[in-house]
């Protein structure tokens, strides 16, 4: 019985959060991005952040421009990718980068001037407010793609209201509350017919900057639609009702583009087939390696790891456990991610998790 409720809430909830779809438009996807690696998150405005982890859409136009950052204080960071700006609109990602469990969220995005800004909070296991080296994106696209590859995010409310989203199909995405702190997000269209494809990202979006986490308890294919349950933590990993982005990808990088960029790679270790990708050499290439402690992990992308690169990670599974980067990525062509994950208390533990790398050419 409780199998079946759960099944009758989550077509209804689905079913109502369903979102008409916009007037296809023409325009490539991606319309937008930057993505940026901040190593040291105590730097003052306004600082150069890594110039071999970071690139955007500015540089077509702007080629000497870099993104830069900012501390504003205990775990409070402002990264700015220039010449960008776009409001609101669009999704951000973050990805910490420690061995201490420190993690992250998203306070807010939005323009000013000609650039766009991220602005990230990030807290210690415990909750308090502490600084961590992090990886963020952040892209916005529009128009209908066709068959072959797909992209898609949306922008979700604590109360599972969906505030903005973008499905390179043409149809609305959808969102519903299955419980406190739980929620399931519909992605119509975008996935392969019978098999689970593709990669899912999710990060906490907390305007007050107080500690949340969020992860992906499960996804899977139903038809060719793509539905993720996301469960968001407190900091004592207890289920609450928190803000979130979600973005998804298939045959394309992390921030919605193709051609470029031509190496990207996913990996989803519990889910196998086309959920482990790679742009270079196929299906079912990116081997991922067991570490000590019990709880690392070493993900490889052959052939990927050239010119500017970046990685983002979310835990997959039950429970409040989390994952994350342990250190910046390899400069190799077969290009490592060391990952790591945690559970409430920031002690190191075995979890399943979600990993995707792109280069930008």
């Amino acid at each position: 019985m409780r199998i079946r409720s759960l099944a009758v809430a989550l077509g209804a909830v689905l079913a109502a959060g369903t979102l008409t779809p916009a007037t296809p438009a023409t325009a490539a996807t991606a319309d937008r991005w930057g993505f940026a690696y901040v190593a040291d998150p105590t730097v003052p405005a306004w600082t150069v952040l890594d110039t071999s982890r970071q690139w955007g859409s500015w540089k077509t136009a702007f080629p000497a421009a870099w993104a830069q950052g900012a501390n504003l204080g205990p775990g409070r960071f402002l990264v700015r990718f220039p010449q960008i700006g776009l409001g609101s609109r669009g999704v951000p990602h973050v990805t910490p980068v420690n061995r201490t469990g420190h993690y992250c969220e998203v306070v807010r995005w939005y323009q000013s001037g000609a650039d766009e800004l991220v602005d990230v909070q990030c807290h210690k296991p415990g909750g308090e407010r502490a600084d961590t080296p992090f990886t963020v994106l952040w892209t916005t696209s529009s128009g209908v793609l066709p068959a072959g590859t797909a992209h898609a995010y949306t922008q979700v409310t604590a109360g599972a209201a969906v505030a903005q989203s973008y499905n390179s199909t043409g149809a609305g995405n959808g969102a519903g509350a299955l419980g406190v702190g739980q929620y399931a997000v519909k992605l119509p269209g975008v996935g392969l017919a019978g098999v689970l494809a593709g990669n899912v990202q999710v990060t906490a979006v907390q305007p007050n900057a107080g500690p949340r986490r969020c992860k992906i308890y499960t996804w899977f294919a139903s038809g060719t639609d793509v539905v993720a349950h996301v469960h968001c933590f407190d900091h004592a990993g207890t289920l609450t009702n928190t803000d979130f982005t979600l973005s998804y990808h298939r045959r394309r990088s992390v921030v919605g583009s193709v051609a470029p960029p031509t190496r990207f790679g996913h990996r989803g270790p519990a889910a196998g087939g086309p959920t482990n990708d790679n742009s270079v050499l196929g299906v079912g290439v990116n081997p991922v390696v067991a570490l000590a402690p019990a709880g690392r992990y070493l993900a490889t992308f052959p052939q990927l790891g050239v010119k500017e690169t970046h990685a983002q990670v979310v835990a997959q599974g039950p429970g409040s456990n989390y994952c994350h980067l342990t250190q910046p990525w390899s400069y190799s062509t077969n290009a490592e991610v060391d990952t790591v994950c945690f559970d409430n208390t920031g002690t190191i533990v075995p979890h399943r998790f979600l990993v995707t790398f792109t280069s930008r050419i």
